[in-house]
């Protein structure tokens, strides 16, 4: 596989970077597998400098491992993990969004919309799953933080950075970017409302819907 390198607005990092990404949410790279740098430099056709840049920030995102004397493998994913996760989620995150809807104002309400408005943009960009998924982050925050509760949104900002790799994963399979767009504005609609019972019962089948999808494309995966 020969990476075009002559897209004049993105790094070889990136181009490596999302190659590497793809593959191992895909399933091409088996959990486990070791990512030697030598030889995915020489199969990308980059040099090794760009492999071990986008390695480490696949670290971050939970999806490389680096071992003492075995240096990077692909890292597994775990439905039990997935599913733990987003159930955190839904019971940390409609907690904040109950406290924090009484006290949003106008300034709240068009910061989220502004972000609705450019995760529906992103659909259009040729990376839109790692777009939407920092915009999808952003927007969820944005709702939570006329709360005032510092070290919970702490918390939610921990369980999201787990998350991440599975909503990627779910992005990357089931493309339900406008799905979840449609939900998105319907619960900034009733955050509008002030109908905080309608909008904690739409973050709570939200987030636990997607949980759902993400431990049956696990299991798949796992199988």
């Amino acid at each position: 596989m020969t990476i075009n390198t002559n897209i004049v607005h993105k790094t070889r990092t990136q181009v490596v970077l999302e190659a590497l990404r793809e593959r191992i949410l895909s399933g091409d790279i088996a959990a486990g597998t070791p990512l030697r740098q030598s030889a995915l430099a020489s199969e990308l056709n980059v040099s090794r400098i760009p492999v071990r840049e986008a390695l480490l920030q696949l670290e971050s995102e939970g999806l490389v491992n680096f071992e003492p004397h075995k240096g990077a493998t692909a890292a597994g994913l775990c439905a039990e993990q997935a599913q733990e996760l987003f159930e955190l989620r839904a019971l940390i995150e409609t907690d904040l969004l109950a406290k924090s809807i009484d006290k949003m104002t106008q300034d709240h309400f068009d910061i989220a919309q502004k972000l609705l408005d450019k995760l529906e943009a992103s659909l259009h960009q040729p990376d839109s799953s790692n777009t939407w998924s920092s915009l999808n982050t952003a927007f969820h925050a944005s709702l939570y933080v006329a709360a005032n509760r510092t070290s919970t949104m702490e918390i939610v900002q921990n369980i999201n950075s787990n998350c991440d790799r599975y909503v990627r994963l779910h992005l990357l399979h089931l493309g339900s970017f406008q799905d979840a767009d449609k939900q998105h504005q319907q619960l900034l609609d009733f955050c509008k409302a002030r109908d905080k019972k309608a909008a904690c019962e739409l973050l709570h089948q939200h987030l636990l819907g997607s949980a759902s999808e993400i431990v049956e494309l696990v299991l798949r995966q796992t199988k």
